[in-house]
């Protein structure tokens, strides 16, 4: 594999805002100070930043109550048209807000520039649906009158974002909201907050009007998120993150029976059938695996493969990790960038080195590489014992456990052996083992020999412990409006007259 030396060039972080949006303004915290935003592949301070203590939150969620009644409001046109000049603008800033995403998140500038693309594309996708939030009409069975159903907004909406995907998770989650006329507390993770506040500038200057969106970058998630699910008025929470934090999410929600959509861990299975097409099979599997270096809910975590091709499957997948770049993103030819820190670098090793020492065979990779940034190669690892913690936990990096099988109901138990139900990943060429083997994984969404399944146009999330709820596709929208049944009486008969 490649190595590439990093560069820098942090010009375009002048143009990123460095506050917090509240009611329409930008300022600073009133007593929470600052925190600095590091580069992974470097060490170094990108921008230091407002960092939002409760007060912080108590505004916010004050000027999203004291928009939400005349934004919800406004015509679908008028909410839908900012929604496309916000697109127009993610567009014409991609090579900048590419740039930024890959300082603050590392991944390469070819996958930032698809992940903007994707972004604006949410936008447009809910730009559209802005204007087709669509009602019922019916005559009661009993004739005696007429049902009339109509969809409204939900009211003021936080939305929590993970730092893995940051400008695409802002986007499909602002999106629709906006689109519904719902108001918005948005906290990004501490990780990548420059991309979240560049797309709250893109907003503004799309025209949102003030207090729609409101910003609070923070390292003190608990403090600030807490009183706001406990205050009675937001009516809405969306989180993308671990399940492990939306338990208690879903706890503090609880107590003001906050409407909640969640979009938590994965441990996604990637089956390989004896009779799969090994280059479909090894270009899903790179896809599934090295997207985002691994850091995503949606990567494929453990490895089935049909014994009889496993090491022809193994050798050429290995061929593949050996042959990717690896270095700051910034530089193009880059394929592999750092993790996000150094806790997800130890996490990564941990789970390679105790399923060595287990007794799994390391194919390559297997080591961090040193020096600046949180760099990890691409690993492939075969023999696998039973029970490792490799094939339990979500690995979040880009390593690849290989087990071998042989029959097809084994291999589905083991794949739905788990408490996640996010993604799952088929490779066969045959019809009817596809449809029986992808209607029998617990999850929520599935790749047919494919290793991608994100699309604006399809709903988003999963079964068991991986979420609630679904994000994008014409569902995305309905999370964030109410349903609202009226019901009309029969008109009374005309009074008859007589001559």
């Amino acid at each position: 594999m490649t190595i590439l030396d990093t560069r820098n060039d942090d010009t375009l972080l002048v143009t990123v805002p460095n506050k917090l949006l509240i009611a329409g303004e930008w300022r600073d915290s009133v007593a929470g100070g600052t925190f600095d935003v590091h580069n992974p592949a470097t060490g170094s301070v990108l921008r230091t930043i407002a960092n939002a203590d409760a007060d912080d939150g108590r505004a916010a969620l004050d000027a999203a109550a004291a928009a939400q009644h005349g934004w919800a409001r406004t015509t679908p046109h008028e909410r839908s048209a900012i929604l496309h000049r916000a697109y127009d603008r993610i567009i014409t800033e991609k090579e900048a807000l590419a740039y930024v995403m890959t300082l603050e998140m590392g991944k390469p500038l070819a996958d930032a520039r698809g992940e903007v693309q994707y972004a604006a594309d949410f936008f447009k996708w809910f730009a559209e649906e802005a204007v087709r939030i669509h009602g019922t009409h019916a005559l009661a069975p009993d004739g005696r009158g007429q049902i009339l159903t109509v969809r409204e907004p939900v009211g003021p909406c936080l939305l929590i974002t993970p730092w893995n995907f940051p400008l695409a998770m802002g986007a499909r989650k602002m999106g629709p909201a906006i689109a519904a006329g719902c108001t918005i507390v948005f906290k990004p993770a501490p990780q990548t907050p420059l991309s979240s506040l560049s797309l709250a500038r893109i907003l503004q200057k799309a025209g949102l009007p003030a207090g729609v969106l409101n910003l609070l970058t923070t390292t003190r998630a608990g403090e600030v998120v807490e009183p706001m699910l406990r205050s009675g008025i937001i009516r809405k929470m969306s989180f993308t993150g671990s399940t492990q934090t939306g338990r208690i999410l879903l706890e503090q929600s609880a107590s003001a029976i906050v409407r909640t959509s969640m979009e938590l861990g994965g441990n996604a299975p990637f089956i390989v059938f004896e009779d799969a097409d090994l280059d479909v099979a090894v270009n899903a599997a790179v896809a599934a695996k090295m997207r985002n270096m691994g850091e995503a809910c949606t990567a494929a975590n453990r490895l089935y493969v049909h014994e009889s091709i496993a090491e022809d499957f193994t050798a050429q997948l290995t061929a593949r990790f050996e042959a990717l770049t690896i270095g700051d993103g910034t530089a193009e030819g880059v394929d592999v960038g750092p993790l996000i820190d150094a806790p997800s670098l130890a996490k990564v090793q941990g789970l390679v080195d105790r399923a060595v020492n287990a007794g799994a065979r390391i194919r390559t990779g297997g080591a961090p590489l040193g020096g600046a940034g949180y760099f990890y190669p691409p690993t492939v690892l075969t023999d696998i014992p039973d029970g490792s913690d490799i094939l339990s936990t979500e690995i979040f990096g880009p390593v690849a456990p290989i087990v071998t099988f042989t029959d097809e109901d084994a291999v589905v138990a083991e794949a739905n052996a788990t408490e996640w139900g996010l993604v799952g990943y088929v490779i066969t060429q045959d019809i009817d083992r596809a449809n029986r083997v992808t209607a029998a994984l617990e999850v929520g969404m599935v790749g047919l020999n494919t290793g991608v399944v994100s699309n604006v146009a399809a709903p988003f999330g999963g079964v068991k412990q991986s979420g609630l709820g679904r994000e994008g596709g014409h569902l995305g929208i309905d999370e964030f409006l109410n349903h609202k049944y009226i019901a009309i009486p029969a008109p009374k008969p005309a009074s008859s007259s007589g001559a």
